[in-house]
């Protein structure tokens, strides 16, 4: 059930590893916890004599409760990390081109964004050899739909270093507009990249 369904006793048992031949190490961390009003905070106000002054804590089980609790002060002073708002071609192409501009096969990605174009997930549905292989345009929904997406853009390379779309590219590009359409889902963009330039679908009027 992840991370999340584990109490507080039960996470820190598993970073502790083991217990005592007499108590679990979920039971051990429970009687910690419990000497601690059941609070996180206060057991990261812990020293490290304090900790080893319980039966079963011994100096490596006892750094490493306290390394747990370091770590969780630290991802609260840090800065939230804001994915990227990908709203304009040359922005897409500038997120896109260290990925893929220098393979000498072709892959597709899709990048689902929010309604403020901030990227949700930017996932590889599509690996071939010069040409790409067929693109399943159901699952490229299914996966835009179970991620909450409501603005979907489509990149792919050309190892040729020509980005003309070929005829499969603008029937493909169809498809996806029409899906999209479909599902009310915003169909950003069909960017076609090469080494240092690119194409765009909506940039040269053909959505």
């Amino acid at each position: 059930l992840g991370a999340s369904a584990l109490s507080d006793a039960e996470l820190l048992a598993i970073l502790i590893g083991s217990g005592t031949p007499n108590e679990s190490a979920v039971g051990l961390m429970k009687r910690i916890l419990n000497g601690c009003n059941n609070n996180l905070n206060t057991l990261g106000k812990l020293s490290l004599s304090d900790l080893k002054q319980y039966k079963g804590i011994g100096p490596a089980k006892a750094i490493t409760i306290l390394a747990a609790c370091e770590l969780g002060k630290r991802r609260q002073r840090a800065a939230i990390e804001e994915s990227p708002i990908l709203n304009s071609s040359e922005g897409i192409y500038n997120y896109m081109r260290t990925t893929i501009q220098d393979l000498d096969v072709e892959e597709g990605w899709m990048l689902m964004l929010k309604q403020n174009f901030r990227l949700i997930e930017a996932k590889r549905i599509s690996v071939g050899g010069l040409t790409m292989a067929p693109v399943d345009i159901r699952l490229m929904m299914k996966e835009a739909l179970m991620k909450n997406t409501t603005v979907l853009v489509f990149c792919h390379n050309h190892p040729s270093n020509n980005i003309q779309p070929s005829r499969a590219d603008d029937q493909l590009t169809h498809q996806l507009k029409a899906g999209c359409d479909f599902l009310r889902l915003f169909f950003l963009d069909h960017i076609i990249i090469g080494d240092g330039k690119f194409f765009s679908y909506r940039e040269e009027g053909r959505l």
